[in-house]
């Protein structure tokens, strides 16, 4: 690629990157400044010092938190080229040895994590839509009554158009959010140059005066300054979609510069109007231009929202392929970009979960108090995952991987702990949320532990099967089998044999390995391995960003002599019935969880895009 081409793909990539990964921190200024000065929780009073002290510390956080520690640091640990919560604790995983404490903490942290997350795709939503249409009552106190339904109507749509895809507006986001990040730096610059004293808060040390000055206030003061930094895991969690540069362009060239100004505008337009702290941002701009605002924000919230709930949907197609969640219908929203993925059951229980929230809280000032938990505890834990991959996976010394994420802890800590502080006014909602997440997934895996445990104690070894079968009848055709471990035979194929009395000419055992990349090379799909008495064994491979498709995978093992024919190919699988016992290894409410869970979960036979025609399935009952 010539570098006029590659300039250009970079410069195409990075726009396309304002629009899915700087939605939601981009939306900030909406709601930040105005919790910081006039929040319901702690509100600092507006005197020149107080101003010039906040805005140097969200300054001052920008650049080490977002700045430094995301998009320099921990965008260099990523899995194969993607990011996220859910891809980082598979790569930390993948020096720790298997049924190891330390490895059971990992995934107890990183499942946490990815359960605050989703308190974040409930809540940002439910904030960023409100906090824009709130400036109509700036525009007129007589539209106030209307906020909450205008609201809940866009985000109803908004909701109701996600199995759509976002691939037919996609090619808006970019442009809409630069038109955004331009009025947000215009609107900015043009306060500050009212009165340019502003711009002493770059130094630093006002906001150490301002913490020596008012200890408590300035711990209290963190939680509502962590809302200038919300969204900062998104770029992380969509670096797969464009890579560290087009991001790291994009924050630099435009999104950081625009942040910057507007809120250095909205502290300028506070230190000559300290009443404007009713809504610092809507009243930066002219009465002629309150309305356009509001349209333009209303459109960037939607932007902000869309790439929340797709990366919610995208979280937990990684969870079912690592084994975290049962199976869902996954709806694939576009032809050309495979990471764009629609969950029903998960869309529309997060709309009434953010329904329930705008309802609930009322105000943009009141969620804000549930909004920083949830940030700060996913960017915490990432700081934990990211010191284990520096030190196991990099292979940095003790003592440089602690110095390399011990400041960055210590100030994701501090913003967590003021936090605390708001639970009973809301911070509870995204810690309730992310438990019950948190619950629903651990005993999701621990339940199939105990299930393939079962099967396996039960199980014959195939060897010695198939060495049994010499004298058995067999029929035309080919039988696939699905097996967790193709060492052991599946009960569907003992069932088959019960029943019928003969095997097909060909049996193949089939397992389905999903390994702790995000997506696997053709080279390594399959593993083919030929048996006597023409059985065989199949492994196949997929990374925990891909959907299986078992057909296609299947055409790899011609390279290895074993040619399909789809008519001629049927596929059986087994279906458990469990049963719970009394003295059982799970505590009796998490085996009702996880039987419940079992039952309701999607069909095998979709999920791994099996023709419903060629499919056998066969029942066995265990006792869990």
């Amino acid at each position: 690629m010539s570098n006029h081409a590659a300039s250009r793909r970079l410069a195409s990539l990075s726009l396309t990157a304002l629009g899915v990964v700087y939605g939601d921190i981009g939306t900030s200024p909406l709601y930040a400044i105005k919790e910081v000065f006039g929040g319901a929780h702690h509100p600092v009073p507006i005197t020149p010092e107080n101003v010039l002290g906040m805005l140097s510390l969200i300054f001052w956080s920008l650049m080490v938190v977002v700045s430094l520690k995301y998009v320099l640091f921990i965008t260099r640990a990523d899995n194969k080229g993607e990011g996220g919560i859910m891809a980082l604790m598979a790569l930390a995983l993948h020096p720790i040895k298997a049924g190891t404490p330390q490895r059971r903490a990992l995934i107890i942290l990183g499942l946490f994590g990815a359960a605050l997350f989703y308190g974040d795709g409930v809540i940002t939503p439910a904030i960023s839509v409100l906090s824009a249409v709130e400036g109509l009552e700036v525009a007129t106190p007589a539209l106030k009554p209307y906020v909450v339904p205008t609201a809940l109507i866009i985000l109803v749509v908004l909701f109701a158009v996600q199995r759509r895809g976002t691939a037919t507006v996609g090619s808006l986001f970019g442009p809409v959010m630069v038109l955004w990040f331009f009025a947000l730096g215009i609107l900015g610059t043009i306060s500050i140059a009212h009165t340019p004293e502003v711009l002493r808060a770059l130094a630093p040390w006002h906001a150490l005066r301002f913490f020596e000055t008012h200890p408590l206030l300035g711990f209290f003061s963190l939680g509502a300054a962590v809302l200038a930094l919300t969204g900062a895991e998104a770029l992380y969690a969509d670096m797969g979609h464009f890579g560290r540069k087009p991001i790291q362009l994009a924050w630099f060239g435009l999104v950081l510069p625009c942040l910057l100004l507007n809120y250095f505008g909205q502290g300028a337009l506070l230190l000559r109007q300290p009443e404007a702290v009713a809504n610092p941002f809507y009243l930066l701009a002219p009465d002629w231009l309150l309305f356009p605002m509001v349209a333009l924000a209303t459109a960037a919230t939607v932007i902000a929202s869309q790439a929340v709930i797709s990366g919610t949907f995208s979280i937990t197609q990684q969870a079912i392929q690592l084994g975290f969640s049962p199976r869902m219908e996954i709806s694939h929203t576009s032809d050309q970009q495979i990471g764009q993925v629609y969950l029903a059951g998960i869309n529309w229980t997060l709309l009434a979960a953010v329904i329930a929230l705008v309802i609930g809280f009322g105000s943009s000032s009141h969620l804000a108090a549930a909004y920083g938990i949830a940030v700060t505890g996913t960017m915490f834990i990432t700081d934990l995952l990211a010191f284990v991959v520096a030190r196991y996976v990099w292979g940095w010394s003790f003592w440089r991987a602690l110095l390399g994420a011990l400041p960055f802890a210590l100030l994701d800590l501090a913003f967590f702990s003021a936090n605390s502080v708001k639970i009973a006014d809301g911070g509870w909602f995204p810690l309730a949320f992310g438990l019950g997440v948190f619950v629903l997934l651990s005993t999701w895996k621990r339940g199939r532990e105990l299930l393939s445990a079962r099967l396996a104690a039960e199980a014959m070894d195939t060897r010695n099967f198939v060495k049994g079968t010499a004298d058995v009848p067999r029929v035309p055709g080919t039988a696939v089998f699905l097996a967790p471990n193709p060492e052991n035979v599946p009960h569907a194929l003992l069932h088959s044999l019960k029943h019928y009395k003969t095997l097909h000419e060909r049996v193949v055992l089939l397992s389905v390995n999903v390994i702790d990349v995000p997506r696997c090379t053709d080279s390594r799909r399959v593993a083919v391995e030929r048996l006597a008495g023409n059985f065989w064994l199949v492994k196949v491979f997929y990374g925990f960003m891909e959907q299986p498709n078992l057909p296609d995978a299947l055409e790899w093992c011609a390279d290895d002599g074993l040619e399909f024919e789809p008519m001629d190919t049927s596929y059986f699988l087994g279906r458990e019935t469990l049963i719970p016992q009394l003295k059982s290894e799970m505590w009796p409410w998490r085996a009702k969880i996880f039987i419940s869970m079992f039952r309701n979960s999607g069909s095998a036979a979709s999920f791994f895009g099996l023709p419903a025609n060629r499919v056998v399935e066969l029942g066995t009952q265990v006792v869990l």
